[in-house]
Protein backbone atom coordinates (compact mmCIF):
# COMPACT_ATOMS: atom_id res chain seq x y z
CA UNK A 1 0.00 0.00 0.00
CA UNK A 2 1.41 3.39 -0.96
CA UNK A 3 0.99 6.50 1.18
CA UNK A 4 0.27 10.08 0.29
CA UNK A 5 3.75 11.27 1.25
CA UNK A 6 6.68 10.55 -1.04
CA UNK A 7 9.18 8.29 0.75
CA UNK A 8 6.66 6.70 3.13
CA UNK A 9 5.44 3.13 2.74
CA UNK A 10 2.95 0.88 4.52
CA UNK A 11 3.53 -2.86 4.51
CA UNK A 12 0.78 -5.21 5.72
CA UNK A 13 2.29 -7.66 8.18
CA UNK A 14 1.28 -11.20 9.11
CA UNK A 15 0.03 -12.24 12.50
CA UNK A 16 0.20 -16.01 12.80
CA UNK A 17 -2.36 -17.26 15.32
CA UNK A 18 -1.03 -19.72 17.88
CA UNK A 19 -2.87 -21.06 20.92
CA UNK A 20 0.25 -20.46 23.03
CA UNK A 21 0.59 -16.87 21.78
CA UNK A 22 0.54 -15.26 18.35
CA UNK A 23 3.65 -14.73 16.20
CA UNK A 24 3.87 -11.22 14.75
CA UNK A 25 6.16 -10.49 11.81
CA UNK A 26 8.18 -7.25 11.84
CA UNK A 27 10.92 -7.01 9.18
CA UNK A 28 12.98 -9.36 7.01
CA UNK A 29 16.07 -8.44 5.04
CA UNK A 30 14.26 -9.70 1.91
CA UNK A 31 11.47 -7.10 2.38
CA UNK A 32 11.22 -4.48 -0.38
CA UNK A 33 11.82 -1.46 1.88
CA UNK A 34 14.66 -2.97 3.94
CA UNK A 35 17.94 -1.06 3.55
CA UNK A 36 20.17 -2.13 6.44
CA UNK A 37 20.03 -2.73 10.18
CA UNK A 38 21.34 -0.18 12.67
CA UNK A 39 19.35 -0.78 15.86
CA UNK A 40 15.93 -1.70 17.18
CA UNK A 41 14.26 -0.08 20.15
CA UNK A 42 10.89 0.09 21.87
CA UNK A 43 9.17 3.19 23.16
CA UNK A 44 5.99 3.34 25.22
CA UNK A 45 3.46 6.12 24.85
CA UNK A 46 0.65 6.57 27.37
CA UNK A 47 -2.93 7.30 26.33
CA UNK A 48 -3.44 10.88 25.06
CA UNK A 49 0.30 11.63 25.23
CA UNK A 50 1.96 12.98 22.07
CA UNK A 51 5.63 12.37 21.25
CA UNK A 52 7.15 14.50 18.50
CA UNK A 53 7.78 16.36 16.31
CA UNK A 54 11.06 14.80 15.17
CA UNK A 55 12.77 14.77 11.78
CA UNK A 56 15.66 12.38 11.19
CA UNK A 57 18.18 13.57 8.62
CA UNK A 58 19.75 10.15 7.93
CA UNK A 59 17.68 7.49 9.70
CA UNK A 60 14.98 5.45 8.00
CA UNK A 61 12.32 4.39 10.52
CA UNK A 62 10.38 1.12 10.43
CA UNK A 63 7.58 1.62 12.96
CA UNK A 64 5.26 -1.09 14.30
CA UNK A 65 2.72 -1.27 17.10
CA UNK A 66 2.61 -4.82 18.51
CA UNK A 67 0.54 -3.78 21.53
CA UNK A 68 -1.93 -0.95 22.07
CA UNK A 69 -3.05 1.64 19.54
CA UNK A 70 -1.01 4.59 18.26
CA UNK A 71 -1.85 7.40 15.85
CA UNK A 72 1.08 8.47 13.68
CA UNK A 73 1.14 11.80 11.87
CA UNK A 74 3.77 12.58 9.23
CA UNK A 75 4.44 15.96 7.67
CA UNK A 76 6.46 16.69 4.52
CA UNK A 77 8.21 20.09 4.51
CA UNK A 78 10.75 19.14 1.81
CA UNK A 79 10.40 21.95 -0.74
CA UNK A 80 11.57 19.71 -3.60
CA UNK A 81 9.05 16.94 -2.81
CA UNK A 82 5.91 16.33 -4.85
CA UNK A 83 4.07 15.98 -1.52
CA UNK A 84 5.39 19.26 -0.06
CA UNK A 85 3.26 20.55 2.87
CA UNK A 86 1.11 17.40 3.03
CA UNK A 87 0.20 15.37 6.10
CA UNK A 88 -0.35 11.64 6.38
CA UNK A 89 -1.98 9.99 9.37
CA UNK A 90 -2.60 6.38 10.30
CA UNK A 91 -3.55 4.40 13.39
CA UNK A 92 -1.50 1.24 13.93
CA UNK A 93 -2.44 -1.61 16.25
CA UNK A 94 -2.77 -5.41 16.21
CA UNK A 95 -6.08 -4.89 14.38
CA UNK A 96 -4.35 -2.65 11.81
CA UNK A 97 -0.97 -4.35 11.79
CA UNK A 98 1.35 -2.64 9.32
CA UNK A 99 4.98 -1.58 9.23
CA UNK A 100 5.25 2.17 8.60
CA UNK A 101 8.52 2.94 6.80
CA UNK A 102 9.55 6.60 6.94
CA UNK A 103 12.45 7.93 4.87
CA UNK A 104 14.76 10.63 6.28
CA UNK A 105 13.67 14.30 6.34
CA UNK A 106 9.98 13.68 7.09
CA UNK A 107 8.54 15.01 10.36
CA UNK A 108 7.00 12.36 12.65
CA UNK A 109 4.81 12.64 15.74
CA UNK A 110 2.62 10.05 17.42
CA UNK A 111 -0.08 9.85 20.06
CA UNK A 112 -1.09 6.97 22.31
CA UNK A 113 -4.79 6.28 21.85
CA UNK A 114 -5.13 2.84 23.42
CA UNK A 115 -5.74 2.39 27.13
CA UNK A 116 -2.62 1.95 29.24
CA UNK A 117 0.82 1.71 27.68
CA UNK A 118 1.01 1.61 23.90
CA UNK A 119 4.14 -0.03 22.52
CA UNK A 120 6.00 1.20 19.43
CA UNK A 121 8.92 -0.71 17.90
CA UNK A 122 11.36 1.13 15.64
CA UNK A 123 13.76 -0.93 13.53
CA UNK A 124 16.17 1.71 12.26
CA UNK A 125 18.75 1.50 9.51
CA UNK A 126 21.41 3.32 11.58
CA UNK A 127 22.29 3.54 15.26
CA UNK A 128 20.85 6.42 17.27
CA UNK A 129 22.80 9.65 16.88
CA UNK A 130 21.27 12.78 18.45
CA UNK A 131 23.11 14.99 15.95
CA UNK A 132 21.20 13.55 12.96
CA UNK A 133 17.72 14.54 14.17
CA UNK A 134 15.81 17.79 14.62
CA UNK A 135 13.10 18.22 17.26
CA UNK A 136 10.46 20.90 17.55
CA UNK A 137 7.56 21.60 19.89
CA UNK A 138 4.22 20.02 18.99
CA UNK A 139 2.71 23.49 18.47
CA UNK A 140 5.34 24.47 15.85
CA UNK A 141 3.70 22.36 13.12
CA UNK A 142 0.04 23.24 12.77
CA UNK A 143 -1.99 20.05 13.11
CA UNK A 144 -5.22 19.47 15.01
CA UNK A 145 -4.66 16.51 17.31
Amino acid sequence: MDCLINGVHLTKLKIIPNEKGNVMHALKKSDENFTEFGEAYFTFVKKNVIKGWKKHLQMTLNLLVPNGEVKFVLFDDRSDSKTFMQFFEIILSQQNYYRLTVSPCIWVAFKGIGNGDNLVLNIANIEHNPDEAINCEISEIEYKW
